[in-house]
């Protein structure tokens, strides 16, 4: 795909309805994903929603109740939908991420895991944990799934032809 012509797509009928697929599946399978497991190490929903929301607040953000909690909500989402335009603005310019959307998922979940936890989250207010090999495992597992997977499937089914 030449410059132009990929400029041009951004234009196309649908990437805010693609965009807005993808995130939306993204943010509801991660976050499903991570209340699922926290929950089975038996952190609460709102505790770690409100963690979520750490990553602006810092500690404080445990005290703030139904709001914090709402706030990482909202984090969570609007974080899916960041991942989804910069996926779906690559796709306009490498094809091979339509093309081959299965690999290009599973490889973007993992460059998805390891963004959010080497730059997003030091550079943020959130609580640090040690580092554990088993929560790594499982986070880039959920990422695959959760996050790179129902990404790259979205977009190429409503940008293919």
């Amino acid at each position: 795909m030449n410059p132009a012509t990929a400029a041009g797509s951004l234009q196309g009928p649908n990437p805010i309805f693609t965009i807005l697929c993808a995130g939306l599946a993204c943010g509801v399978l991660d976050i499903s994903a991570a209340l699922v497991v926290y929950g089975h190490y038996g952190r609460p929903p709102m505790r770690l929603l409100q963690g979520i929301a750490a990553g602006l607040l810092g500690p404080r953000s445990f005290e703030g109740g139904i709001a914090t909690a709402l706030l990482g909500l909202f984090c969570q989402f609007f974080i899916a939908f960041c991942a989804t335009t910069v996926y779906f603005t690559a796709t306009r310019w490498v094809t091979f991420l339509l093309e081959h959307a299965a690999t290009s998922g599973v490889l973007y979940g993992i460059a998805v895991y390891f963004f959010m936890n080497r730059v997003v989250v030091p550079l943020s207010a959130a609580v640090k944990f040690p580092f554990s090999f088993k929560m790594m495992a499982i986070g880039i597992v959920i990422h695959i799934f959760c996050v790179g997977l129902p990404i790259a499937i979205i977009v190429r089914r409503f940008s293919m032809n």
